[in-house]
């Protein structure tokens, strides 16, 4: 697996260079602005950018955001000291793959493994926040041409639930639960199952 870290605490970049080489990844570039993040992304296209939210001349939202708008493939894991509701809203909407907190500094290469095999990983922190942080709404599930079952797996994601836990929750082989998912990414215009869990909190 091949990184780019950057964050504008150059001891910090150290310490997580050091953390994730110790588990076998393999750190191609680092940088300290969200510029950097950029640019570094498009020297390397790492399998999975690394990166501080709060920077100087450009944060790391907006360089995420920048970085996706041309390439929607790529995997943005954000490690950040601050918990706000408003990062994290962002951070899922434009499509990072994972927030985590620094606190949580065992759980780093671990996500970076997590992510680099598709899935979204956010810290448990950031997890237990997200039922608050978004608007309810009361829409049927019909308006979205959204059935039972499918509506039965929605709330399962959302949840947090992995293919293999919801297969199991609900009697289903994980081939099934992964028809479903793109299934209803497809009706709903959705991109990955972080989209499908703030579309649940969002409309039901």
């Amino acid at each position: 697996m091949r990184i780019v870290i950057v964050d504008d605490d150059k001891l910090v970049c150290a310490a997580l260079t050091t953390i994730v080489q110790a588990g076998g990844i393999d750190v191609v570039g680092v940088g300290t602005s969200g510029r950097d993040a950029i640019s570094l992304y498009e020297k390397h296209h790492p399998d999975i950018l690394l990166m501080d939210i709060r920077m100087k001349d450009m944060t790391g939202l907006d360089a995420a955001e920048d970085i996706l708008s041309r390439h929607p493939d790529a995997k943005i894991l954000f490690l950040t000291t601050f918990s706000d509701d408003e990062y994290i809203i962002k951070a899922l909407n434009i499509g990072a793959k994972g927030y985590l907190l620094k606190q949580d500094f065992e759980s780093i290469v671990p996500a970076l493994t997590s992510v680099s095999l598709g899935q979204s990983i956010f810290g448990d922190k950031i997890v237990s926040k997200l039922p608050g942080m978004m608007s309810h709404g009361s829409k049927s599930p019909d308006e979205y041409g959204l059935n039972e079952r499918e509506m039965s797996i929605l709330s399962l994601i959302a949840e947090g639930l992995s293919n293999r836990e919801i297969s199991s929750r609900l009697y289903l082989s994980e081939g099934t639960v992964r028809n479903y998912i793109s299934s209803m990414l497809d009706k709903l215009s959705l991109r990955d199952r972080t989209q499908l869990a703030i579309f649940y909190y969002k409309n039901f």
